[in-house]
Order: C-alpha cells, then structure tokens, then sequence
C-alpha cells in the first residue's frame, strides 16, 4: 500500500506536538504508527528526537516507513503489538523514553478498505484483524459466539443500550457472511426512533467485535504500564482513547502510577509505601476542537489525556 492510500488527518496533532515540545532529548515512540501522521509532526518540530513506530497492520507499517524515509535514521519501525513495547525497545537496543504515544482509534484506510471488513457502509468479509496474520477474525465472533456472550461484547464494547436484541438477532440470521448484511441485520434490530440519532445505528456494534477481535483492551494496561516504566523523567506519556472502555483504562492506570497504588485514607498520611511515578499534567480529558471535529468526523469522540514521569517519590508524607 502507498504512503498516499494509507494517508490520514492526525486527530489533535497540535495537541500532540505542544505535549512532546518539552520532553528530553531521545526516543518517542509511537505506539499505534498508522499512517505515520504524529510521527511525522514530532519528528518536523523536535530535530533532537527520533521515533521507533509500533504497529500490527503491515500496510501500516509500510506506507508508514515511506511517508517517514526522509527522516533516515531517526526512525525505526517495528511490527508487535503495543503491548510488546519492551520487546520492541530491546531489538532495538533502546534503554529509555522519552515520550510514549497511543492513539488508539481506527485509521481511515483500514475502515474505509472493505477487504478488511471494518467497515458497516462498504460491503465486504467479516474480517476487522489489525493484523492480517492473526488466525481470530470477526466471522468467529459473529458466527461462532452463544448469543449471551455476543450480547456481553456489543454491550462492553460498543456502549450498545440494544445489545440483547442485536445478539438475538444475528444468531437468528447465521451464516452472516458479509459487513453489509451484519450492519442490515444490526439497524433492522435497533428501534426505528433510536435510528434516527447518533450516527449509523450499527457502528457501535462494529466497534465492539473490532475491540474483540484484536484484543484491544485486553493489551492496553499492560501497554500503558510498560510505556510509564519506560519512561525518562520529564518524559511524557499522550493517548488519545475514543471509547469510554479504553478512557477508564488510560485513567485508571495513569491514575495508579499517580498514587504508586496506595489506597490509604486520603486524609491519613500514607504507610503502604506506595511509590509516586508520574505527575498528571492532564487528567480532565481534552476534546478536540469543534472545527477539528466538523473536519474530522473520527476526531469526534476523542479523549486526551497526558502524563509526564517524574523521579520516584512517595506518594503522599508520612
């Protein structure tokens, strides 16, 4: 696939410069590369920091790699997922970080291809595997899954307030063989007035197998956690989550690392000897702006959330 066809808007790419503009000198790496759109504003603005890219998608990672070849050697790519980030830095004989990006949406070119069956408006095969290798694909989930444990999923997974009536329905409708007759089976399921509001009425449920499928939240708090560990005092840590699971992921263990776990009465002094790594220097998520939203339909949803690393201090005075 060419830099040009895996092409994308980078959600908060501003936001995401002016985060890494004061971090040390050294490695960023971008834990979710895409299309290479946050590494190449970083690597434009930072002259003293190069990018070691994580990604899945082999297309990714090859439009990524031409649209980043101008930088040389100041950029190293790797094919994992982002919870192997420690396996990624030692092939690359990286000690520290100094920064850490997630950005865990969907890039454009992998929803709007429908060989690889993300999408609910273009018709083709119940796939939605980040990585093409991986042997779990959506047509295990929509067509092997018992009808509660589909439920359970669009439920977690998609915020779907119709799961139950959406898992009754594919189950009865099986073989489901294609993303455009998953996504009919899906709208004819939801209550016509709920149709009409909030955007195709199947891409919740979407949402849910894709996360299911490649293990999305499964991977991230131990990703988060390793990237923190990683980290250079005055690093940062940036993600931009886009559903309300992985937000309270992201809060939670940034949250952790916060506190170094303690949970001690708040108005006592601390006597666990919990540990404090990072200071959070934005714990209110951050929206994108309403003209970034109204360009980018995908920017919409997101959540920015930042933490910088600090020398490690106990969390509260004895």
């Amino acid at each position: 696939m060419t830099d040009a066809a895996f092409s994308h808007d980078p959600v908060m790419k501003d936001e995401i410069v002016d985060t890494f503009r004061s971090v040390p000198a050294g490695v960023i790496v971008d834990a979710t590369l895409g299309g290479g759109g946050h590494s190449e504003a970083i690597l434009e603005a930072r002259h003293d920091v190069s990018i070691l890219g994580l990604d899945r998608d082999a297309d990714a990672l090859a439009a990524a790699t031409s649209r980043l070849d101008r930088f040389g050697d100041r950029v190293m790519t790797h094919r994992c997922r982002f919870d192997d980030l420690d396996q990624a830095m030692a092939a690359h004989s990286i000690e520290q970080l100094s920064g850490a990006l997630f950005d865990l949406g969907v890039s454009s070119p992998q929803l709007d291809r429908a060989e690889r069956g993300f999408s609910y408006r273009n018709d083709g095969p119940l796939d939605m595997r980040m990585d093409g290798d991986a042997p779990w694909s959506a047509d295990d989930v929509v067509n092997g899954y018992a009808e509660q444990q589909l439920a359970h999923i669009i439920r977690r997974y998609g915020d779907e307030r119709f799961a139950s009536r959406i898992a009754r329905a594919i189950v009865a409708a099986r073989p489901v063989e294609s993303t455009t007759r998953l996504a009919e089976i899906v709208t004819s399921a939801i209550p016509a007035p709920a149709r009409r509001t909030g955007g195709h009425p199947a891409k919740r449920t979407f949402q849910a197998i894709r996360i299911e499928v490649n293990g999305e939240l499964d991977a991230l708090p131990e990703a988060i956690d390793k990237a923190i560990d990683a980290l250079a005092p005055g690093g940062r840590l940036a993600v931009l989550a886009y559903h309300s699971g992985e937000d309270r992921i992201v809060k939670d263990r940034i949250r952790r690392a916060e506190t170094g776990g303690c949970e001690c009465p708040p108005e006592l002094p601390c006597v666990c000897g919990a540990v404090q790594t990072v200071r959070i220097v934005r714990g209110v998520a951050k929206r994108p702006s309403n003209d970034e939203s109204e360009r980018n339909r995908r920017a919409a949803s997101a959540r920015f959330r930042v933490a910088e690393k600090i020398e490690p201090t106990e969390s509260r005075t004895r």
